[in-house]
C-alpha cells in the first residue's frame, strides 16, 4: 500500500527526516513511537501534502501512485486520511455541510454519484454509533465547543464517513481520559479490514495495548532507528527511550567513524 525510500525533508532550511524508508502492507497496523523532536509528526505532514515541508530526496509510492506528486486534496480523494493531533475549530461550518461535501467529493473522484439525503443520515446513524458519537455534537459546528476527547472522537467519526484506504493517526490519543482512549481504540478496531492499514503515531503504549499493531518502529533524528513487533511498545513503556537513543547514537557515531 504505501512504500517510502530514502525520505528527507526540511522545513525553514532545517533537515528534520534524514532516510525515512517504511512499508506499510494492506491490512497492516504500524506504529511509530519516539521522543519529542524525532520527526513523527513531520512524517505525516509529508505524506498528507502539508506545504511548509519540503521533500529534499526520497520517494513515496502510495498504491502505485507518486504521492509526493499529488496535491493534499488528491491524496485525500486517493484514500489518505490525517487525524490530527490538535484538531482546529471550524466556525461558522457545520458537522453536517463539512461531510457531506467530503464524502460526495470523494465520491465524485471515485466516479460515483453523491449521496442522496436518505442514503447521507442512514451513513452518519451509523458511522455515529460506531464511534460512540453524541447526537447533540452533530448539530454544531466543527469541533466547535468540543472538549479534546470529543474533537479526537469527532475525527475518528470523520474517518468512519470517510473509509479511507490510509489512516495516519498522529498522537490521537494525547490528551484522552481512559474511557475516550478506549472508544477511539475501539473504533479503530472496528474500522480495520484486510483492505485498509493504519500509521499510529503515539508516545504511549497503552493505546497500542487495545489496538495491537504488527509492527512498531522507533523514529529518533529523523530515521527509523529500531523496529520490532508489539513488544517493543512494552519495553519503552517500562525503559523508556533513552536506551534506544545511546545505541543510535553508538551506531552514528560508528558510521561517522568509517566515513
Amino acid at each position: 500500500m504505501l512504500e517510502v525510500k530514502n525520505l528527507h525533508a526540511s522545513v525553514a532550511g532545517k533537515e528534520i527526516l534524514r532516510g525515512i524508508n517504511l512499508t506499510v502492507k494492506d491490512g497492516e497496523i504500524t506504529a511509530i513511537m519516539g521522543p519529542n523532536g524525532s520527526g513523527k509528526s513531520t512524517l505525516s505532514a509529508i505524506l498528507t501534502g502539508n506545504p511548509l515541508y519540503t521533500v529534499t530526496e526520497g520517494e513515496a509510492i502510495f498504491n502505485g501512485k507518486d504521492l509526493l506528486k499529488m496535491k493534499p486534496e488528491e491524496r485525500a480523494w486517493e484514500g489518505l486520511f490525517l487525524s490530527f493531533q490538535y484538531p482546529v475549530e471550524i466556525p461558522g461550518v457545520s458537522m453536517n455541510n463539512f461531510m457531506k461535501a467530503a464524502v460526495n467529493a470523494k465520491r465524485e473522484h471515485q466516479g460515483l454519484k453523491p449521496l442522496g439525503a436518505a442514503e447521507f443520515l442512514k451513513l452518519i446513524r451509523e458511522r455515529r454509533q460506531l464511534v460512540e458519537l453524541d447526537s447533540k455534537l452533530w448539530h454544531r459546528n466543527v469541533n466547535e465547543g468540543f472538549s479534546g476527547g470529543e474533537k479526537k472522537r469527532n475525527e475518528i467519526f470523520q474517518m468512519a464517513m470517510l473509509e479511507p484506504k490510509l489512516s495516519i493517526l498522529d498522537e490521537t490519543d494525547s490528551g484522552l481520559d481512559v474511557d475516550a482512549m478506549r472508544i477511539v481504540a475501539n473504533g479503530v478496531k472496528k474500522l480495520h479490514t484486510q483492505e485498509n492499514a493504519f500509521i499510529i503515531i503515539t508516545h504511549y503504549a497503552s493505546l497500542l495495548d487495545i489496538i495491537k499493531p504488527h509492527s512498531v518502529h522507533v523514529l529518533y533524528k529523523g530515521r527509523i532507528v529500531k523496529t520490532a513487533g508489539p513488544e517493543l511498545a512494552n519495553e519503552i513503556e517500562k525503559r523508556g527511550f533513552d536506551w534506544i537513543k545511546e545505541e543510535a547514537d553508538a551506531e552514528e557515531a560508528k558510521e561517522i567513524d568509517k566515513a
